[in-house]
């Protein structure tokens, strides 16, 4: 892979400079940081007398018990937990979350016990310090671990929403002092800061914060970069600065003519989200410093309207770049109008327009819960919104097999894009950019996702994986005998639906397994002229803890999804029941019937294709299932050398589906000739998947043609078709 000329640059640059750059700024935040309980006292003002007292208590003991520790930096190690309770002293956080900030690292670093935390300042302050305890470094040497430790962190914010508070503030200091640490720590806690911290402080809402961490956590991963974009951007600072400050006087001489207090303030483009656009819309700078940015700020939400129609009438708005984020939130609580106009010179200008309460909870989010203890309306949404999204956490977490799906699945609703959506009764509905009616009906509820048939979009049927817009009205089509497809993975992109459907896809698949499973093993037993329910499992349970089982259908299902082999698991059944069957040849049996409803259990051999009327046999294949084959397969010749008694006789039965197989055609070269085999293949009604030429000579070419029929007869339809055609030599099936 080719690497870009600032990728050359940082890999060949040393890191000297860049290393002296950030071990100063962690010393002078060390020296800005708290150094004493007055410092911090003075900013929690805003806490009464009795509160204020045990903040002190926790204090002394955080400094009693981390006494002698120092930090990388050379510090005193109480420094550290002084600046995160600084941080959260200046989000006005409550006293019981100032105290865990002073607290949070006892347990981890100096022995101390939670009962010990539990005595001294009770459970809810013990519970939080535990809890930030517990999130241990994201990124560890495997995935399985990094997903463990994040599932951690998103199960204990289920719990308390202070635990992730004060764990964001301390990932922020330690942020701002990552000069002391070596490269290659300084670039992993970064790296896992952009990936995972950044995106949830913007899912809670925490504007400020999340800046803040993907200014620094850009900075060092990507030096050069940010050191050429801030560069740039200080450059074009002072060619903008005449036309920022002409703008911004005529926004607020029209406001003050509607008699409309306000204040107008220019809005600085970050150096990270200016690096993410760039990339993302593969955009120059200069088409993304060529958008003039604004926020004005009013005292109430009818002053906001107000002051959007005056701003209207000074520029021309652009009708498709308006946004209400008032009436309608994004989900996590931020309130706001957007809206883009044509300013003097043709230069595009962005507007965001809020009252001071907003402006505040967009930089705080959900610490705005403990900001405006009245808990005005908009708090109070900002507030049910992240609360709702914490509690869908636990949503996932029932539904993941395991702590990497959990991740995958959390991850995609850190994104901070939404859609908005209408119910048919006019109710309103999130979803992530990408969104699809399979997302919307699990949105709903589970139940409805899983029984979906088909979708309405604006009162017109859709493809249930068509991707919806903001605006639209969706109806879902629910039967109670439908189950999901594991096609919809490939088009749901919310974590609610994913998890939904694939818990539904591991239910559907024990019940398909525990069925064949039965079949398989009644087949095998009845060589001995016995089958299941002749035996009497009362007397058989050594066998169900020899296969590392507990009951008959565990038993079963591991026989159906090709974990255990049904003859093995006769011979040693009958061996108990009676030894004389020890004998017994039990290898061979009826054919198994491949019926419809098994897809999640029955599988067909990409290697040769079968389709119904074929003559076929099939053979367990651990965690696919049974695997049915033709019977001149190569890879059945070779299981049959291999282990015959492995492979099981089948028959077709109860087949609606279509099926894929693969053709293999010599062809006389022409101009137009794919053409006229896919225009072939569809008079006769069998679908063209894939058509590839796989060798090529002076005059004939080799085509391979994926294709999907009903039966043999359809196949052969399709075959003859195809001879039909002159430049066609020969057309066989392709069978490995």
């Amino acid at each position: 892979m080719r690497l870009s000329a600032l990728e050359m640059i940082e890999k060949t640059t040393s890191e000297s400079y860049f290393q002296a750059q950030l071990a100063a700024r962690a010393l002078s935040d060390e020296i800005a940081a708290p150094t004493n309980a007055k410092t911090l006292t003075k900013a929690l003002s805003y806490l009464n007398r009795r509160e204020l007292r045990r903040v002190r208590r926790a204090y002394q003991f955080a400094e009693e018990a981390h006494d002698g520790q120092r930090r990388l930096s050379g510090h005193p190690y109480v420094t550290h937990p002084l600046a995160v309770a600084g941080v959260l002293a200046d989000m006005h956080m409550d006293h019981q979350s100032i105290m865990a900030a002073l607290l949070h690292d006892v347990l981890e670093d100096t022995g101390i016990d939670k009962e010990v935390l539990v005595e001294s300042f009770g459970q809810e302050v013990a519970d939080i310090v535990d809890g930030v305890s517990k999130l241990a470094t994201i990124y560890k040497t495997s995935a399985e671990e990094h997903a463990e430790n994040f599932q951690k962190m998103a199960m204990a914010t289920t719990r308390d929403l202070r635990v992730i508070l004060v764990k964001l503030a301390d990932r922020l200091h330690n942020m701002r002092t990552i000069g002391a640490l070596d490269r290659d720590r300084r670039r992993r806690i970064a790296r896992e800061t952009l990936d995972f911290y950044a995106p949830i402080a913007n899912r809670l809402g925490m504007n400020a914060i999340k800046i803040e961490l993907e200014e620094l956590g850009f900075e060092t991963v990507y030096p050069l970069r940010a050191g050429l974009i801030g560069r740039a951007v200080s450059a074009a600072r002072g060619n903008r600065k005449a036309l920022m400050e002409e703008i911004r006087k005529s926004i607020l001489a029209v406001l003050k003519r509607e008699g409309i207090d306000a204040t107008v303030v220019g809005r600085e483009k970050h150096l990270y989200s200016i690096y993410t656009k760039m990339k993302a819309q593969r955009k120059s700078f200069g088409d993304i410093m060529d958008v003039f940015g604004f926020r004005v700020v009013v005292d109430q939400v009818d002053a906001c309207y107000r002051a959007l129609g005056s701003i209207h009438n000074l520029y021309k708005p652009r009708t498709d770049r308006f946004k209400d984020y008032i009436a309608i939130p994004k989900a996590n609580g931020y309130q706001s109008l957007h809206t883009t106009l044509f300013g003097m010179h043709g230069v595009p200008i962005e507007v965001q327009i809020r009252t001071r309460q907003m402006d505040t909870i967009a930089d705080n989010g959900i610490a705005g819960h403990w900001l405006y203890k009245s808990q005005t309306a908009s708090v109070k949404h900002s507030d049910a919104r992240t609360r709702e999204w914490v509690n869908s956490i636990l949503d996932l977490q029932q539904k993941a097999g395991n702590s990497q799906e959990f991740i995958e699945n959390l991850k995609l609703d850190l994104f901070p894009d939404e859609l908005y959506v209408f119910t048919p009764r006019g109710d309103i509905l999130e979803l992530p950019r990408g969104s699809c009616p399979i997302d919307f009906a699990y949105n709903i509820h589970t139940d409805i996702g899983n029984h979906t048939v088909a979708c309405r979009v604006d009162k017109v049927l859709a493809p249930l994986s068509k991707q919806l817009e903001s605006g639209q009205t969706v109806e879902v089509i629910t039967a109670t005998d439908a189950r999901p497809s594991p096609e919809w993975l490939t088009f749901a992109v919310s974590g609610r639906a994913r998890s939904g459907i694939r818990m539904a896809l591991k239910v559907q698949q024990r019940a398909e397994s525990i069925r064949l499973g039965r079949r398989l093993l009644d087949r095998t037993l009845a060589n001995a002229n016995t089958s299941i329910n002749d035996l009497d499992f009362r007397r058989l349970r050594k066998v169900f803890k020899e296969f590392n089982v507990r009951k008959l259908d565990d038993l079963l299902a591991d026989i159906g999804i090709g974990n255990l082999m049904a003859y093995v698991v006769a011979q040693r059944l009958l061996a108990l029941e009676n030894p004389a069957y020890q004998a017994v040849d039990i290898h061979e049996g009826g054919p198994v019937a491949i019926k419809d409803g098994e897809g999640l259990v029955i599988n067909y051999g990409r290697c040769c294709g079968p389709v119904p009327g074929d003559p076929v046999v099939g053979h367990m294949t651990p965690g696919k299932g049974f695997v049915v084959h033709l019977e001149a397969c190569n890879n059945v010749t070779e299981v049959r050398r291999r282990a015959p008694q492995d492979i099981i006789p089948a028959r077709w039965s109860e087949t609606q589906r279509e099926f894929e197989t693969t053709l293999r055609l010599t062809v006389k070269r022409r101009k137009g000739v794919l053409a006229e085999l896919a225009t072939s293949v569809n008079t006769v009604d069998a679908g063209i998947n894939h058509i590839r030429i796989d060798e090529r000579s002076s005059d004939l070419s080799t085509v391979v043609v994926e294709i999907s029929v009903r039966d043999h007869d359809h196949l052969k339809r399709a075959m003859q078709r195809l001879r039909n055609i002159s430049p066609v030599q020969s057309v066989e099936r392709a069978v490995s």
